[in-house]
């Protein structure tokens, strides 16, 4: 069954990591549109969450402190979530729909790293990981 763990965290890491590669790739264009959806120090923020998405998808298929690292992204993918996805701010049909697939499609990411977080804490192991839990049971 670790296997499966690991596909899995292999899996959910390749969003991080490839979102990761164009926030920090393509840091101008990004930070543009994020600034024209009001977020603030705008080109800073693309690049810190590129860093978080880039190290988090590591550290999730190396299985190295994995609760971290689903902590990290959860929490790094809320403020991204409700400044960059505010689909109710949206007059356009089309780009309403856009906006709350990507919404919906966050929350399920949220979600999947706390629970990948209460996982590995209460299992004490990262099966096919090199470390174990950071943070330990609580």
């Amino acid at each position: 069954m670790d296997i499966v763990f690991l596909v899995g965290r292999i899996l959910l890491a390749v969003i991080f990591l490839l979102s990761a590669v164009g926030h920090l790739t393509q840091s101008k264009g990004m930070a543009q549109y994020a600034a024209s959806k009001g977020v603030p120090a705008a080109e800073a923020g693309v690049i810190a969450s590129g860093v978080v998405f880039a190290l988090g998808g590591i550290a999730l298929v190396l299985g190295i402190w994995v609760d971290l690292a689903a902590l990290a992204l959860a929490l790094t993918l809320i403020p991204v979530t409700l400044m960059m996805h505010a689909f109710w701010k949206e007059s356009d049909a089309q780009a309403k729909q856009g906006e709350q697939i990507h919404f919906n499609k966050n929350l399920a990411l949220i979600g999947a790293m706390l629970i990948l977080f209460f996982f590995v804490n209460q299992a004490q192991d990262i099966p096919a990981g090199i470390t174990g839990p950071l943070f330990g049971a609580w």
